[in-house]
């Protein structure tokens, strides 16, 4: 029985893609992306990628820029070559040293949890 590989969608450095992108396997980009993204699996921006959209995953890795909203379910890591403007949602966020954020960020509080509410003792 052969080992399946991991599907992954690579956009080469060369390709421009002016349109959304939805699927089911990792995808990594080296070139630009005009559109929003929705995958269930592992976004790679490389140094030369370039988005411009909405971005739903389950992970990412940013080495080049974003500009748009991000919603990982996740890990969301940015290199220290990256540049992003926009808001985060994430499980968990890495920011190395020289990376460039500009937004807010929401981390940590998973979305069906209510607000934990402090409880007044009677005297």
């Amino acid at each position: 029985m052969a080992i399946k590989e991991q599907e992954i969608t690579q956009i080469s450095n060369t390709i421009t893609i002016k349109g959304d992108i939805i699927g089911k396997s990792d995808v990594r980009v080296a070139g630009v992306v005009n559109g929003s993204i929705s995958i269930d699996g592992e976004l790679i921006i490389e140094k030369s990628g370039h988005i411009e959209g909405e971005i739903k995953t389950k992970s990412a890795v940013i080495a080049g820029s974003v500009k748009g909203n991000i919603d990982c379910s996740e890990k969301l890591i940015l290199e220290n070559t990256s540049q992003f403007v926009g808001n985060i949602k994430t499980k968990q966020l890495i920011i190395q040293e020289g990376a460039m954020f500009q937004g807010n960020c929401q981390m940590g509080v998973p979305q069906n949890t209510a607000p934990v509410r402090e409880v007044k003792e009677k005297a």
